[in-house]
C-alpha cells in the first residue's frame, strides 16, 4: 500500500459517501417532505429543522480536493482517465447543484408552513425529485468508473 493507493481509496471512500447520501436522502426524506406540501415541508422549520446543508457543506469541498490531489498523484498512470472523468463529471453535477438544485430547494423548503395541501409546490416537489434522481443515477455512473479504476495498475 503506498501513498497514491491510499489517497485514491480515500477518494473514492469520500465520493461514495455522496452517493450513500443522496439515495438516503431520496428514500427516508424527499418523498415523504414533498408529499403534501407546504404541510409536509415542517421537517425543515422550526428551531430543531433538518439542517442537510451542514454535511453537503463539508463533503462537497473535501471530495473535490481528494480528486484533485488523487488526479496529480495519478496524473502518469492509468488511473488518470477514471479519476479525471470523474472529476469532470462531478463538477458539471455540483454546477447544476448549485445553479437549480440548491436554490429551488431552499425555495421549496422555505415555504411558510400551512396546514394545506399546495398543489402547484406539489408538482415542482415532484419535479425537483424527479431531475435529482437523474442526478443521482450520473453519481452511481461516476462512483462506478472511479471504483474500477482501483483495478487499473499504477
Amino acid at each position: 500500500m503506498n501513498f497514491r493507493n491510499i489517497l485514491y481509496a480515500l477518494a473514492c471512500l469520500s465520493f461514495s459517501v455522496i452517493l450513500g447520501a443522496a439515495i438516503y436522502e431520496h428514500t427516508a426524506l424527499w418523498p415523504a417532505a414533498f408529499s403534501e406540501p407546504p404541510k409536509s415541508l415542517s421537517v425543515f422549520q422550526g428551531p430543531y429543522r433538518l439542517n442537510a446543508g451542514l454535511f453537503w457543506m463539508f463533503i462537497h469541498p473535501v471530495t473535490i480536493l481528494l480528486l484533485v490531489m488523487t488526479l496529480i498523484v495519478s496524473w502518469k498512470t492509468n488511473r488518470r482517465k477514471p479519476v479525471l472523468f470523474t472529476m469532470t463529471g462531478y463538477i458539471i453535477i455540483l454546477l447544476a447543484t448549485f445553479s437549480f438544485f440548491v436554490p429551488e430547494l431552499l425555495e421549496l423548503t422555505g415555504t411558510p408552513y400551512s396546514n394545506t395541501v399546495d398543489p402547484s409546490l406539489q408538482v415542482r416537489g415532484s419535479r425537483w425529485i424527479t431531475l435529482s434522481l437523474v442526478r443521482a443515477g450520473v453519481l452511481i455512473v461516476l462512483a462506478i468508473n472511479l471504483l474500477l479504476g482501483l483495478t487499473e495498475r499504477e
